[in-house]
């Protein structure tokens, strides 16, 4: 579904993308196209040696979800920015919600654009991801 530059105010939210819950096959299956084999993601006793409860999410994976929400509204081509800063760990068993709502709109060139704040958020509430966009909308 693609959201129309007009129908948007600054406030407005996109609609959410939920992922999970995130199991170990999710995780250990990511492992391949990010190249990211860090056993902290794939060993639980490598994990805990490592200090952690065990194995973690990669936090890319959730980055890609913080993206679904993006491309809910807009295609990927129409994504002009697009970052994400990683605040918490995401587990096995977590459900992830991806937010995102308006802070500005303008114009650039001949694209609307609007500018998002983004977050991802675990079952508790918890921020994993901060982020912002800049999407152009018809």
């Amino acid at each position: 579904m693609t959201l129309k530059f007009n129908d948007l105010e600054v406030g407005s939210r996109i609609p959410d993308v939920v992922k999970g819950p995130l199991t170990r096959s999710q995780i250990a299956l990511f492992a391949v196209p990010s190249g990211d084999h860090n056993p902290i993601h794939l060993d639980d006793e490598v994990a805990r040696q490592g200090g952690l409860p065990g194995v973690i999410a990669h936090g890319m994976l959730n980055m890609a979800y913080l993206s679904q929400a993006l491309i809910g509204i807009a295609p990927q081509r129409n994504i002009r920015e697009f970052s994400a800063r990683f605040q918490a760990m995401a587990f096995p068993g977590d459900v992830i919600t991806c937010t995102g709502e308006v802070t500005a709109k303008k114009r650039i060139g001949e694209e609307n654009i609007v500018e998002l704040k983004l977050a991802a958020l675990n079952q508790k509430g918890e921020k994993i991801l901060d982020g912002s966009a800049q999407v152009a909308l018809p």
